[in-house]
């Protein structure tokens, strides 16, 4: 059975140039960047070199990157760092769209005393700098707002967002997975002080990420142990899933625009693809126009309005060889329907019947015609049955 992979937002495939780069640490070069003899120090050179390298990529200083195990630490080391030392400021600033590793560690957070806000998004999921001005108060510890939304594709105006963040003397830190090495991403020109990121999102090895820090935020550890980071996050460093991250990081800016243009090209052969030959009612849930090309979120009807379950038509589809994702996440044997897509005023009926399509470098405009194809089969039979 042919197999059509479109869930890239939640995780891609190795890129074979980034498989070579780490295959001497994995094998022969497998030194501790800690230890005191040739081989740790060999592996520290090229750990201190993927740092620089990243840094580079995203206008930063080598001071200012950590690597982490990924983004959901990275979000967590920054909040609970951040809020260890606020002291009488106990209020963070976030939104209700934002992924789960950081709505979980502030939801957590309330049991020191914090107090969650969260800024109102407009229809399309946009967070904007003036619903972040509203909130803000002398109490406020920290304002996390992610870049790009991982369900709905949403930019935000990070720049904007930060300036208002600056005139209040308050640090803005931003979950970037979905837009590192996807869309132009510079940390002085935002004017963010903290940053989340991953590498299983760009081609790169899972289990590996970054956190900037801007160097002057006051921060402190999260993770304690060794000297590891110059003391700022504990633990044996994963130098190749660090010389992965770098590696990845690099094509991926390197070749962005290249990518940019295909996943606009099959994005609107998938629009074009539906209105033709999709006898259903369909819905792109979140921007039209000024989201990352790369995440289209569709809900779909029936001539009488009614909608199909998600979590199904994601089943029937990999039955079909399709691979896909939706926004429902499944609690206590309860399928809930997408916190993004209730929080910007969906109903849960057509928030249920959602899916999320993510598109990659390898996919074709093959793949998208056969996507469109087995759709029309699953949603023939799923609304018959229904």
């Amino acid at each position: 059975m042919r197999t059509v992979y479109l869930d890239h937002a939640a995780t891609t495939p190795l890129d074979d140039r980034v498989l070579e780069a780490m295959l001497p640490y994995l094998k022969e070069n497998y030194g501790n960047a800690n230890s005191p003899h040739h081989l740790g120090q060999k592996s520290k050179v090229v750990v201190e070199d993927a740092r620089e390298k990243v840094a580079a990529l995203i206008g930063a200083e080598p001071s200012e990157i950590i690597f982490t195990s990924g983004g959901t630490e990275s979000d967590n080391a920054v909040i609970k760092g951040v809020l260890a030392i606020s002291g009488d400021k106990k209020e963070v600033i976030t939104s209700e769209l934002e992924h789960h590793a950081v709505l979980h560690t502030v939801e957590l957070a309330k049991m020191q005393g914090v107090k969650p806000v969260f800024a109102p998004s407009k229809d399309c999921g946009t967070i904007t700098a003036d619903a972040v001005k509203k909130s803000i108060t002398e109490n406020t510890a920290l304002v996390t707002i992610m870049h790009v939304n991982n369900e709905i594709g949403t930019i935000n105006p990070l720049k904007e967002i930060a300036e208002v963040c600056k005139e209040h003397g308050v640090p803005l830190h931003s979950d970037t997975v979905q837009s590192l090495g996807k869309i132009p991403l510079n940390v002085k020109d935002l004017g963010i002080d903290f940053l989340s990121g991953s590498a299983h999102k760009i081609y790169g090895p899972k289990g590996t990420g970054i956190m900037y820090v801007k160097n002057g935020s006051k921060w402190i550890p999260w993770v304690h142990g060794g000297s590891q980071e110059r003391r700022r996050r504990g633990g044996t460093l994963n130098v190749p899933g660090i010389v992965g991250f770098a590696k990845a990081l690099e094509l991926a800016v390197e070749e962005m625009d290249e990518h940019q243009k295909h996943f606009k090209k099959l994005r609107a052969l998938l629009l074009k693809e539906m209105d033709t030959n999709l006898e259903f009612n369909y819905n792109v849930n979140g921007p039209q126009n000024n989201g990352v090309p790369h995440i289209v979120n569709l809900s779909f009807s029936d001539e009488q309005g009614k909608y199909i379950d998600g979590e199904m038509l994601l089943l029937n589809l990999d039955i079909e060889g399709i691979c896909v994702s939706n926004g429902s996440a499944c609690t206590s044997g309860a399928v809930e329907p997408s916190h993004v897509l209730n929080g910007i005023g969906m109903e849960d009926g057509l928030a249920k019947s959602s899916i999320r399509v993510s598109f990659g470098k390898q996919n074709t405009e093959e793949d998208v015609r056969y996507f469109v194809e087995k759709l029309d089969t699953v949603l023939k039979r799923m609304f018959t049955v229904a």
